[in-house]
């Protein structure tokens, strides 16, 4: 093994310490379910060190990773959408390991009991949602991204992602409303 060998081997590991969290937040978000997000998150690194010699750095490191896991949760939604029909989601909220600010008071049993069907309603209104409209929603308003990076990410116009966006919000919307 070379030392520049070894150096990549470096960098790469470092890429992997750096991105592990996040890219399993988003790949937890689109996919619902946790063996699933690791399952995403291993076949981006994997990818991703496959195609690390090919890397030219005209993006950000974690912007290149972060596309590969949109790509790879896609592929992992349509492949099960196809095998099984529609995935369920398991859970939707904060990333995994994500810290939970304290409160003063404890929310009463009504307010729990409402989250909680909250909660149910969000989660069964995702998994209707196409692969795409669930990425596009999940890039959007979870992750924060602006709709021209949404639209890169998923290969389409800007006006074709803000349209995926906007029909997810509206079936969202839709899905909540007696809860409203």
């Amino acid at each position: 093994m070379s030392r520049p060998e070894i150096g990549r081997q470096e960098e790469f590991r470092l890429l992997v310490e750096q991105h592990s969290r996040a890219l399993f937040g988003l790949a937890w978000r689109m996919t619902g379910n946790q063996q699933d997000a690791e399952e995403v998150v291993q076949e981006t690194f994997l990818r991703a060190y496959r195609s690390f010699d090919r890397f030219d750095g005209r993006a950000q490191p974690g912007t290149w990773l972060h596309r590969i896991a949109v790509n790879c949760a896609l592929d992992l939604l349509r492949t099960r959408r196809h095998d099984a029909g529609r995935v369920e989601l398991q859970a939707v909220g904060s990333d995994a390991g994500d810290a939970v600010p304290a409160r003063d008071t404890a929310p009463g049993p009504d307010r729990l009991l409402l989250s909680a069907e909250v909660q149910r309603r969000l989660t069964a209104a995702l998994g209707r949602l196409s692969p795409t409209e669930r990425a596009a929603f999940v890039l959007r308003h979870y992750q924060g991204c602006p709709i021209e990076e949404i639209s890169r990410e998923l290969r389409m116009s800007e006006n074709a992602a803000k349209n995926c966006v906007f029909r997810a919000v509206q079936k969202l919307r839709e899905a909540l409303q007696p809860l409203l």
